[in-house]
């Protein structure tokens, strides 16, 4: 995996649309990011929670002409759908599952392929570049998605393989267990609140927006300093995935110290995030599956954690 240039669909993740004039301020009372920060150059990761902070679903929302297309794992689609649509009853919103009608590429070091294309890409992190229908994403860690109508799928692919070697789906999420970005699946919805997946130390929480559902708790946890949990980077030799909300142990613990949150294999194993108690990290103990079970060493994250800088947005 030494060469870093390649391109990967990304089938695992699906679009849920939300259009309509009431549209932003809808989901201003919803998701924990801040739509006024949004526009044509702009993108964010976002959460929406239950009114006790837990994630029900992460993303990735883009704004669009009548609306926005939140980018969440396939499987959380219609649960978010179906919740989401007895809130937008009282709004003039539509939402949608438009996963059939976008597809969306993974590209790393694959600037030169975004130019061909018309895209001019700026290099800051959740930045925008917009033509031809076509819609690129600058990622905190310098990696790219493209975002375009499913009509252009076959063409998109054809370019792309002209200039990048296509990888498969577990090196773009090796690439963002690297990144230190987490998401929420199906396993794991109602597990984590934001600051354990640190979605406040990527711009994903706005602690100046106001109201949203969950924020009471959100805003507390942040402000107190009360988080006992959060996400690390982790690594084991093994050559089975563990599964996201697998648990993990420490014999600092009589039970369970965290979950895994996101895993992909690497040339030397496995390497994963997952949300782990604090002391448990500083014993350095951690043990997959159960208090036996393999052991797992903790590596660095590409960022920190600023609480004072994070309270700004």
């Amino acid at each position: 995996m030494a060469d870093t240039a390649f391109f990967s669909p990304l089938s695992h993740e699906g679009v849920l649309a939300v259009r309509g004039p009431d549209a932003s301020k809808f989901l201003q009372g919803q998701l924990t990011c801040n739509l006024s920060y949004l526009n044509d150059h702009s993108s964010s990761l976002g959460a929406r929670c239950t009114p006790k902070g837990r994630m029900l679903s992460s993303f990735r929302i883009v704004s669009v002409e009548g609306g926005y297309l939140l980018a969440m794992a396939r499987e959380l689609i219609e649960p978010q759908l179906a919740d989401l649509q007895k809130y937008a009853a009282f709004s003039k919103s539509k939402l949608s599952d438009e996963s059939a009608a976008w597809v969306r590429f993974g590209l790393s070091d694959g600037d030169g392929a975004l130019v061909g294309l018309g895209l001019d890409l700026p290099q800051t992190s959740d930045g925008i570049a917009r033509a031809n229908n076509l819609l690129a994403v600058r990622l905190s860690d310098g990696r790219a998605e493209l975002w375009a109508p499913a009509s252009e799928a076959d063409t998109l692919h054809s370019r792309l393989t002209a200039q990048l070697p296509e990888a498969a789906l577990n090196r773009w999420l090796l690439a963002q267990v690297r990144a230190g970005v987490g998401q929420v699946v199906g396993s794991t919805r109602e597990l984590f609140i934001p600051q354990m997946l640190n979605l406040q130390a990527l711009g994903g929480v706005s602690f100046k927006k106001g109201c949203y559902t969950g924020q009471e708790i959100v805003a507390r946890m942040q402000y107190l300093g009360k988080l006992k949990r959060r996400l690390y980077r982790l690594s084991l030799t093994a050559d089975q995935l563990p599964e996201p909300a697998t648990e993990l142990f420490s014999p600092v613990h009589n039970s369970g110290i965290g979950e895994v949150v996101l895993a992909a294999q690497s040339d030397k194993g496995v390497e994963l995030l997952a949300v782990l108690q604090q002391d448990a990290v500083n014993d350095g103990r951690i043990r997959l599956g159960a208090p036996e079970g393999l052991p797992l060493d903790v590596l660095d994250l590409p960022y920190t954690l600023d609480t004072d800088r994070e309270i700004q947005r």
